[in-house]
């Protein structure tokens, strides 16, 4: 997961686990996108979360 993590920010995309964070190697979860669409992908997602992904 990382090299892919790796690749998608050298291209100039964003990675981050799905509140956000940067956390996704250790917490298993990711989301990865351009920066036209991260944002609202975290956003689409975000209420459909139970709490134990929310942390």
């Amino acid at each position: 997961m990382a090299a892919g993590a790796l690749l998608i920010q050298e291209a100039g995309g964003l990675v981050s686990d799905f509140t956000g964070g940067h956390d996704f190697l250790e917490k298993g979860h990711i989301v990865a996108g351009n920066t036209k669409c991260f944002k609202a992908v975290l956003t689409a997602i975000a209420p459909h979360l139970p709490p134990s992904l929310k942390r």
